[in-house]
Formats: structure tokens, C-alpha cells, sequence
């Protein structure tokens, strides 16, 4: 079971008394805290997996199991994201079919990932009801990232490229694989801002985010009458060997199939990669000059 002691302390000083003091308190603990996430019931999971997550119990889930977070609505129609200190918090009524240990910041990158829907974030709702705003969770981010800068020593080019490498490996792939034709239409609208809208949270404020809009380039093609290929270009400043420089989302609207590639700096010329629902990454094949990486793409997407 999960203990949060000390946190369990610090919201009942809150409640007593909501000073700004005690709200730092919280969220100092929290930022280090295991907490209790509802979500559905991951699919093909084993009988006794299923039986410990609806317990509560600690388990340890596949890599691909798909986490779906259990959101509450409220009033004016918005979405928070609720997460609990202990099961204590949880009247009997509002259980949902499953319960997660989840480190706290893990609950944050979720919510930061999914602007558009999650307003905030909730501790205790149904008992105590302390609502961190984005602002706040974009600190505790940012907060997060300083402590592992500090942590790991790298050069700011280094960062960059960390940065580069969680967005375009990791964060993005991860949002288009779930979201499919919804995600994918809500990156066509809003291109550039929308990519540096997931980098900004990366970026503590003693590292300015080196990109600007006109870094980036998007252009979608019908390719066919079932397939449309979406080509983001990057921003080429600390693109190192080893990096993305170029992006493919192929959307196959029959088969309702989305697949991502990425272009890649090599020693010698460039190299296709691909990144799976399951976070798999593959390098495919080498690169074609630029002028001839849609066709290639188009044949490893099967048009």
C-alpha cells in the first residue's frame, strides 16, 4: 500500500488553514509522492492482475497497456484529473473499475499532455477538493526537469537535444498513437504552436526554449484515396547524429491505422525510423534524397 503519511498531514493543515504556506507544502510532497490515479481497466491483462488493480494493490503493468484515466466532469463542463492521497478519499459510490500507483508527476506529464481536456488536476476531490491549476502543474514540471538537470550534468546543447530527443521520440508519438485522426487534426490546426506547446513544459526557466514558430514546417498530402501523409520539418539547430530532423504521420482512414517515422541524422546520409503504439522504436531503412521520402514512405505504409 501506498503511505503518504506526510502528505496526509499537510492537506489536513490546508484545509484547517489555506495559506499559500501550506500549499507550497503540499506540492513539495506531492512532486516526490506515489499517489492513487482511477482509470479503466487496461485490456488483455490476467484475471489476478485485474482482481489487485480494483483492490487497489500494486501492480505491474505491461509495457503497452494503455492507461485511460477516469476524468470528472464539473459544472461548466470541464475535465479535471483526480488523484488521491489514500483510498480513505474514496467514498464506495465513486470507485472507478480500477486503481493505480502512480507517481505523482507522472499524473502531471498525463495532464499537461492532454490540454485540451484536463483543465487541472485534483487532490481528494470528493473529501478535501484541493485543486492544482495548470500554472501550478507547470511549474511542479518544470521543477522536475531542474531536479534531474541538476542531477545528471549536461551542456544547455546537451539539454537541447535531450529535450528534442523526449519530444519527437517519446511525448509526441505517444499522443498521435492514442488520440489517431482526433490528435493528429489537432496538430494540423495549430502546427508550430502546438509542438512547442509540448516543449515549453520540458524547459526549467534557467534554460530559455531555443525554437520559434518558423522553425517548424507542416505539409499534408492525399496521397490516395485512403491515405494521407503529414510531413513535420524540425527545427535544424542542435540536431546532432542520431537525431530526428523530419517527421511522417501516415493516417490510413480505412483502416483507421495511424504510423509515425521519423527521419534521422546518420554518419553518412540519413535513415528511416518508426515508433510504435507500443513505444518500440526500429530504424527501417536508409533515406532516399529528401525529394523522394514521400514515395518511400508511401511503400512502407503499404500505398
Amino acid at each position: 500500500m501506498i503511505d503518504n503519511t506526510k502528505l496526509e498531514a499537510a492537506t489536513e493543515a490546508f484545509v484547517q488553514d489555506k495559506s499559500k504556506e501550506n500549499f507550497v507544502g503540499i506540492m513539495e510532497l506531492l512532486e516526490k509522492a506515489v499517489v492513487y490515479l482511477p482509470s479503466m481497466v487496461p485490456e488483455n491483462l490476467d484475471e489476478k492482475t485485474v482482481e489487485d488493480m480494483k483492490a487497489g494493490r500494486a501492480v505491474k503493468l505491461p509495457k503497452e497497456a494503455k492507461i485511460m484515466p477516469c476524468l470528472l466532469k464539473k459544472e461548466n463542463g470541464g475535465q479535471v484529473l483526480p488523484v488521491f492521497s489514500s483510498q480513505k478519499h474514496i467514498p464506495t459510490d465513486k470507485r472507478s473499475p480500477a486503481l493505480l500507483g502512480m507517481p505523482f508527476m507522472n499524473c502531471v506529464s498525463m495532464a499537461m499532455l492532454h490540454q485540451d481536456t484536463v483543465e487541472s488536476v485534483v487532490l481528494n476531490p470528493f473529501t478535501q477538493n484541493i485543486v492544482i491549476p495548470r500554472q501550478i502543474l507547470e511549474v511542479a514540471l518544470k521543477r522536475s526537469q531542474a531536479r534531474q538537470t541538476k542531477t545528471v550534468q549536461v551542456t544547455k546543447e546537451q539539454f537541447h537535444q535531450l529535450a528534442h530527443k523526449r519530444v519527437i521520440y517519446e511525448i509526441l508519438p505517444a499522443f498521435l498513437h492514442e488520440k489517431k485522426e482526433e490528435g493528429l487534426e489537432q496538430l494540423k490546426a495549430d502546427e508550430a504552436k502546438a509542438i512547442l506547446g509540448i516543449y515549453a513544459p520540458l524547459y526549467p526557466k534557467e534554460v530559455a526554449m531555443p525554437y520559434r514558430e518558423d522553425d517548424f514546417s507542416f505539409l499534408s498530402l492525399n496521397v490516395t484515396d485512403t491515405m494521407q501523409i503529414t510531413r513535420i520539418d524540425l527545427p535544424e539547430k542542435n540536431v546532432a547524429v542520431g537525431m530526428c530532423c523530419r517527421i511522417y504521420v501516415v493516417w490510413k482512414r480505412d483502416k483507421q491505422e495511424l504510423e509515425y517515422y521519423t527521419i534521422e541524422k546518420a554518419e553518412e546520409g540519413n535513415e528511416i525510423g518508426r515508433i510504435y503504439a507500443d513505444r518500440r522504436h526500429e530504424t527501417v531503412k536508409k533515406a532516399p534524397d529528401n525529394g523522394a521520402e514521400i514515395e518511400t514512405i508511401m511503400e512502407l505504409a503499404g500505398a
